[in-house]
């Protein structure tokens, strides 16, 4: 019964604490391949969860990172001195010009933007003759219509250098149905489709765009969704539930660091070549579905 629940790939990760990395605030420099060396990246949703932990991987792999989100406090207490942050609404196009343009101007050009900012919307799951059409508007705003806007300001920027890596953050929810409420769904679908329909265009410009579609990862924000939905249950028990009752490798539990490393390699030139591809990270999941059929007869 766990496979259709509601999930954001959001919020804090288990091993990301609040208060920055390396024990201190800010992203530590002291280890990674330095496979961003010299890029600039602008990341949306980056003070919390995916964001937060790429953010982090890029800057331990060398690059000069804009950080971009609306919680002001973590985004600044996270830049530290070793990355800028700029509040954004993804809503609002202005201010996610305006973030891209806070990268050119303070590092002179934008070689990654990893469009990253999402929510979930209503935790309410009715028959879709009840959808509540201002959540379904609410939550495409930001989840796929922030996602154009941050791969329309940064193709407005790298073509003219012909060099560039668009990437966005889609989800399992949008390769297959039924997996959460139809708003984030449907967001995280258009998401996917959006990268098939932009892809080919921005090729001929040298910039690339991809998505990454997660499956579910232990984030404070699933576990608020399983203590409303199941709240007899134990922190541990839905802890459980995650780590193991819905997770597909046996021995492997998926954090967002996996993510981060997902996101590393298509903004790096190890992926020179990878244009329009969703990166499905979900353990087999969605090629892997059992057929819900009786037990054969003993």
């Amino acid at each position: 019964m766990f496979r259709a629940m509601q999930v954001v790939l959001r919020g804090e990760g288990r091993r990301a604490a609040a208060g920055g990395f390396a024990g201190h605030c800010g992203y530590s420099t002291a280890s990674g391949s330095q496979r961003l060396a010299g890029k600039v990246a602008v990341i949306t949703g980056a003070a919390s969860g995916i964001g937060k932990a790429t953010a982090a991987e890029f800057v331990r792999n060398g690059a000069k990172v804009v950080l971009a989100d609306v919680q002001d406090d973590l985004g600044r207490a996270l830049a530290a001195d070793s990355a800028s942050y700029t509040r954004c609404d993804v809503t609002d196009e202005a201010q996610v010009a305006a973030a891209v343009d806070l990268a050119v101007a303070r590092h002179g050009k934008l070689d990654i933007m990893l469009n990253n900012a999402g929510i979930v919307g209503s935790l309410a799951r009715p028959e879709l003759g009840a959808l509540d059409l201002a959540d379904f508007d609410a939550v495409m705003a930001i989840n796929t219509r922030g996602v154009m806007a941050g791969v329309k300001h940064a193709a407005r920027v790298m073509a003219p250098r012909r060099s560039g890596s668009s990437i966005c953050t889609a989800s399992i929810a949008g390769v297959l149905g039924q997996m959460t409420a139809h708003p984030y769904s449907v967001s995280k679908a258009a998401v996917v489709g959006l990268v098939r329909s932009v892809a080919g265009e921005l090729a001929r410009s040298g910039v690339r765009v991809n998505a990454i579609s997660p499956y579910y990862i232990l984030t404070p924000l699933v576990l608020r969704i399983l203590e409303e939905w199941h709240p007899e249950a134990s922190g541990e028990e839905h802890r459980r539930i995650v780590e193991s009752d819905i997770n597909e490798m046996e021995g492997v539990v998926l954090e967002v660091e996996d993510i981060a490393k997902a996101a590393l390699y298509l903004a790096s030139d190890d992926s020179k070549y990878v244009n329009g591809h969703n990166l499905v990270v979900d353990g087999g999941f969605t090629v892997g579905k059992a057929l819900n059929m009786p037990a054969p007869a003993q």
